[in-house]
This record gives C-alpha cells, structure tokens and sequence, in this order.
C-alpha cells in the first residue's frame, strides 16, 4: 500500500479508509499482512480522489457511483450523465412572481436549440430558471433578452468539452474527466470569461465620454 500511495500521491490512511468504505477494491494477497495494488488500483484510487476532491461528493454518493462502474449496468453516456448530475445537485427555485415566466423563457429556448424536452428537470435546467427568476426581480430584461447568445456560446463550450472527452469507451476515464472538465473547466471558463470582459472594455474606456 506504501507503493501505491507513492505512486498517486494519497496518503496510506486515506487510501485504508476507501477500501474500508468499498470505493477501492482490496490488493490481492501476496503474505499475511500484505497485497499487491495494480495499475487498475492506482486509476480507481485517482477517480475516486477527483469524485471527492473536485467534484466534492459525498462518500454514499461516489459508492453509488463506482458501484455502477463495477457492475457495468449502465452506458458510459449514462454515467456521464450521473456523475454530472451527482456533481450539479439539486436547488429548486424559490417561488415568486417571475418564476413561471422563467419556466416558460427556458422551455422556449430550449425548443428552439432543438435541446430535449426531457431534461426539464435536470438540476442544471432547474438552476437557470432560478437564475432568469432572480434576474426578472432584478429588473435585469437585459440579461434575459441575452439568454440564447449565452445558451450558443454554452453549446460551443460543450462540444470542446465532449471533443476532449472522446469516445465514453473507458468509462472509468470518462468518468473523471466530467469531474475535471465540469469543476475545473468552470472556473477556467469563469477567469477567461473575465480576462475577455476587461478586453472588451479597454476600448470603451480609452474613447473615454463622447465630445458634446
């Protein structure tokens, strides 16, 4: 075990308390006090690690998810799509008097992306209504009237996401790499986001008040 946490990084404790809690399969037995850890071991250990360090998952919730990997009863799109869904959670949005308006605002959209209707209840569909609420009690009609500019640039983000992802063969690759890709791709996202903003503005600010 020593090996194995040398080779990944991860404390001896902390790698005995996953294989107590079934997340890491034990080595195999080589003596009375000893097993050996293969590479498997060492990819399972780093997934495992990425589901509770950057997905910041619960310990139930990433054995639920291994427990789909090792029995292989779902697609490798279907996991991705739990372990998406896992990381996102569950928010409702708070009721209001622009909620419905919301709810109607984001079902549009989405017909008109041609995305499916199946994922109204998605935690990340739920989450933008809530958001198109907040911004409706904000008077922000200038940020709602923006949703399908940003619904195309997020759409442009996805397919760099999936390119990179690649085929969900190795489902155990694909797993981590919607960990990483969603919690460290957002705020890659976010910091180019902002650095773009500044961009975008230093001409507004060099040109300085129109001359009356």
């Amino acid at each position: 075990m020593a090996e194995l946490s040398e080779a990944t990084g991860i404390p001896v404790p902390t790698i005995k308390f996953y294989v107590r809690e079934g997340l890491l399969p034990p080595g195999r037995p080589v003596g009375r006090r000893q097993a050996d850890y293969d590479g498997g071991h060492v990819r399972r250990l780093r997934l495992v690690r990425a589901l509770a360090d950057y997905g910041g998952l619960p310990i139930a919730t990433i054995r639920e998810l291994v427990g789909h990997l090792d029995g292989g009863d779902r697609s490798g799109y279907d996991l991705l799509a739990l372990t998406q869904m896992a990381m996102t959670g569950r928010q409702e949005p708070r009721g209001g008097p622009h909620l419905a308006a919301a709810e109607r605002l984001m079902g549009e959209m989405m017909t008109r992306r041609g995305w499916s209707g199946s994922q109204t209840a998605h935690p990340a569909v739920r989450m933008a209504v809530g958001v198109l609420a907040a911004l409706g009690e904000l008077g922000r009609q200038d940020m709602i009237a923006a949703l399908d500019a940003y619904a195309a640039a997020a759409d442009r983000i996805a397919a760099v996401d999936l390119g990179v992802l690649g085929p969900a063969d190795d489902r155990e690759r694909a797993m981590e790499l919607v960990v990483v890709a969603t919690s460290l791709g957002d705020a890659l996202v976010a910091a180019l986001r902002r650095i773009a903003q500044v961009e975008r503005s230093q001409p507004l600010r060099t040109a300085g008040p129109a001359a009356c």
